[in-house]
């Protein structure tokens, strides 16, 4: 095999998200309820059997040593493989809109060049090495929706009912790192468990708890609350995904068809899309807990 094209990287949602505590070095701890959604960036990736790991960029223009690049790197540090890849990128998620587009990225290069170099390491060994990269990457890499502690790396498989999304989000995006460091910032909430999600799913799953970064995020980002205002007059209830700036609202059974892109809204939004939760991630099974063992 030389070549893999068409690979998915879809994005999630937290359908919550809340801050219990902080660890000793400035780590954050939360629960969430991650979920996948149909809203995806497209990778291709061809063997360099010169070892050099190079990217396209097929749409919008990246950082030049991003996510993907790193998880390549990561990858290849950590078996000490003498193949290369080159990668093309075509970007849909939005950037710093707590979508995870970037930790799903790097989560897919990781399970494509798995398979492209022949690794064949197991679910367990890639999560090692997509923590080092980022809190989100493991669970992309789950290939579940999951109930999420610690720093993002303890999941739990849970069951979400099929929905589908408004996603909204503003033309300003904002940075994770900001938020965290606010003084402001709501860090000692209530533990939640999971047979509380899972009870308060017989009535509606997409009211339980709330977003803990939600308020700093509005007054960091106006257009965090302009866009959430919209949903309410489209008679949506919305609530901001991880750090935002994007935000979301499930969306009834009798409107998914609605012409929610052609409606009128404020310049401060740049994107609306309809979106479909996903039960799994498309690269499930690519890696297996059968593969070898990194230690």
């Amino acid at each position: 095999m030389q070549s893999l094209y068409d690979v998915p990287a879809p994005a999630k949602l937290n359908l919550f998200l809340h801050i219990i505590g902080r660890r000793p070095d400035g780590y954050h701890l939360l629960q969430s309820v991650f979920t996948l959604i149909d809203w995806a960036d497209t990778l291709h990736f061809e063997v360099r059997p010169d070892g050099q790991i190079s990217r396209e960029d097929l749409t919008s223009t990246l950082p030049a040593d991003d996510l993907i690049i790193q998880a390549a790197r990561a990858l290849q540090r950590a078996t000490q493989c003498p193949m290369g890849a080159h990668m093309g990128i075509a970007k849909s998620i939005p950037a710093q809109a707590g979508m995870g587009g970037g930790s799903s990225d790097a989560a897919s290069t990781l399970l494509a060049l798995n398979r492209l170099w022949r690794l064949n390491l197991s679910l367990e060994s890639l999560q090692a090495i997509g923590l080092r990269l980022g809190a989100d990457v493991p669970f992309f890499l789950g290939g579940r929706n999951a109930w999420v502690e610690g720093i993002g790396e303890r999941m739990t498989p849970v069951e979400v009912p099929a929905a589908q999304f408004l996603v909204v989000k503003p033309e300003t995006g904002l940075n994770t790192a900001m938020i965290f460091s606010d003084p402001n910032l709501k860090r000692d909430s209530e533990p939640a468990i999971i047979s509380g999600f899972a009870a308060h799913a017989l009535g509606n799953v997409f009211s339980y708890g709330r977003n803990d970064l939600q308020a700093v995020a509005q007054k960091l980002c106006p257009g965090v609350t302009q866009a959430l205002e919209w949903l309410t007059l489209q008679g949506l209830t919305g609530r901001m995904t991880g750090s935002g700036s994007a935000v979301f609202a499930p969306v009834h059974a009798d409107r998914v068809n609605d012409d929610w892109a052609g409606l009128q809204r404020p310049a401060s939004i740049s994107q609306v899309k309809a979106c479909a939760g996903l039960d799994s991630h498309p690269l499930l099974g690519w890696a297996n807990s059968e593969g070898r063992i990194l230690v």
